[in-house]
């Protein structure tokens, strides 16, 4: 019954003649009988937010749903650069959304599901995180067969050191220069451990490859391009390994980076009062109870990070704005292209 309530089609030409930022998919999730469109830009794959969409428009049924894929740094463009006409920005790369909000360009929201958001989770009523997902270490099965996994990241260094021959060209990592998340878990990375420097020389002198996202990543580890893929994210590679073996997800004893995907209602979203009712979806009890089952993403109130110490979670707030000044995003860049081309 639930799937004749929508009629699903798939544009991807002619959406970005006006605008000069990048996407990568564009799906219409159209109701029977409209008479409100959502439009939505985001960093999540369709296949990882198709049954959110779903659900939602089974509660709102007349409300159909314009949803834009990019990346964390084409939605900044989008937004910052171009003031694109979206009514929800979703996005993992939580530094750059808190400038945006910073920056004015998002619009306060209060309802009884963002009161029930903690401190951390939420930013001045106008971000709202709705998951809670780990950076992971990915490792192929087959490559690391007859090798110790490691178990945090100076073994991770002395591995890679030790076995050049397998590593070799066989690692795989964000490009920081082009991918927001990238750059917010490297930043983070160096914030947490003096080992991230040697680790990224180590990754550099084994030519590692340079990816745009978690998804490209993982499906090179599954193939066998790459023996390991650092700093995915952990979602992602648990909904593809719950049915096809062949990877292991590990997660490092001296810490695991915990990023919140969040939300916010732009300054100029045309329909603010149907991207509200998104986001209380979001975060309503039914939505977040089975968030991770539907969609793979873990959600923001399961509390993990209360109870694991190892977990190190990003908490919003001017912090994540240090390192988007100009000149200490220069000199980061700068020393991280220095260890990782070599």
């Amino acid at each position: 019954m639930r799937v004749t309530l929508f009629a699903i089609g798939l544009i991807l030409t002619g959406f970005n003649a006006s605008f000069a930022f990048e996407i990568e998919d564009h799906r219409i999730y159209a109701a029977p009988m409209p008479t409100q469109t959502i439009k939505v830009i985001s960093t999540a794959d369709i296949a990882a937010f198709d049954p959110l969409i779903r659900r939602f428009q089974s509660i709102n049924q007349r409300i159909t749903v314009d949803y834009t894929v990019a990346s964390s740094t084409e939605v900044m463009a989008a937004i910052y650069d171009e003031g694109a006409p979206f009514d929800l920005v979703i996005s993992s790369a939580m530094d750059l959304q808190t400038k945006l909000a910073n920056d004015g360009f998002a619009q306060q929201y209060i309802s009884p599901q963002t009161a029930q958001l903690p401190a951390w989770a939420q930013w001045q009523d106008q971000l709202f995180s709705f998951t809670q997902e780990p950076a992971a270490l990915v490792i192929s099965d087959a490559h690391f067969a007859g090798l110790e996994i490691p178990k945090n990241r100076e073994q991770l260094i002395d591995l890679l050191r030790a076995h050049p021959e397998i590593f070799d060209q066989r690692i795989g990592t964000y490009d920081v220069r082009t991918s927001g998340l990238g750059y917010l878990f490297a930043t983070q990375d160096s914030r947490n451990t003096d080992s991230f420097w040697r680790l990224t020389e180590v990754m550099g002198r084994l030519n590692t490859r340079l990816y745009c996202c978690s998804g490209a990543m993982i499906d090179d580890v599954y193939q066998g391009r790459l023996a390991l893929a650092y700093n995915v994210l952990g979602s992602y590679a648990e909904n593809r390994l719950a049915y096809e073996p062949g990877i292991t997800i590990v997660p490092m004893q001296d810490y695991v980076t915990v990023m919140m995907r969040t939300a916010f209602i732009p300054r100029n979203a045309q329909n603010p009062d149907v991207a509200g009712r998104m986001i209380d979806f979001l975060l309503s009890k039914p939505t977040q109870e089975s968030l991770a089952e539907t969609t793979g993403l873990p959600p923001v109130f399961e509390g993990a990070s209360e109870k694991q110490k190892a977990l190190r979670p990003i908490r919003l707030g001017p912090g994540l704005l240090v390192f988007l000044d100009r000149l200490k995003r220069q000199a980061f860049l700068r020393n991280w292209e220095n260890s990782i081309r070599q």
